[in-house]
C-alpha cells in the first residue's frame, strides 16, 4: 500500500511539473512575440551584456517590456552561472555572443557602449 501512495505522489508531482513547464512555455511564447515585435520595430535592442535596452531616441514605449525581459533573463543567467561556477556577467555576455548571429538584419545592438544596427 505504501508503494502505491509513493507512486501516486510521484505521478502527481510529475504531472504538476509538466503542467508548470507547459504553462511557462506558452507564456514565454506569447511574451517572446511581444519582444520580437518590439525588436522588429526598433523599440528595443540587444546589449552585449545579455540584456535588452531602449535604443537612443526610441522613447519609453517598451520600458515595461525591457524591465520584465531583463528580470527573466537575469534569473536564467543566475541559474546558469551557479551551475557552471562562473560570474553572472560572463553568462550574459556569452549568451549575447551565441545569439548575435541569429539577430535579424536591422536589429539594434549595443556593443562596447555604442549603438548600431546589425
Amino acid at each position: 500500500m505504501h508503494m502505491f501512495k509513493t507512486y501516486r505522489l510521484a505521478t502527481l508531482a510529475k504531472t504538476f511539473v509538466l503542467f508548470l513547464t507547459l504553462f511557462a512555455a506558452s507564456a514565454a511564447s506569447a511574451f517572446a512575440l511581444d519582444l520580437e515585435t518590439a525588436r522588429a520595430k526598433g523599440l528595443v535592442g540587444e546589449v552585449d551584456d545579455g540584456y535588452i535596452a531602449i535604443p537612443p531616441g526610441k522613447g519609453g514605449e517598451a520600458q515595461q517590456l525591457v524591465e520584465t525581459v531583463n528580470q527573466e533573463r537575469r534569473a536564467v543567467y543566475i541559474d546558469i552561472a551557479k551551475k557552471n561556477g562562473i560570474p553572472v556577467e560572463v553568462t550574459g555576455q556569452r549568451t549575447f555572443e551565441k545569439r548575435y548571429p541569429a539577430f535579424p538584419s536591422g536589429t539594434w545592438v549595443k556593443i562596447k557602449g555604442a549603438w548600431s544596427q546589425k
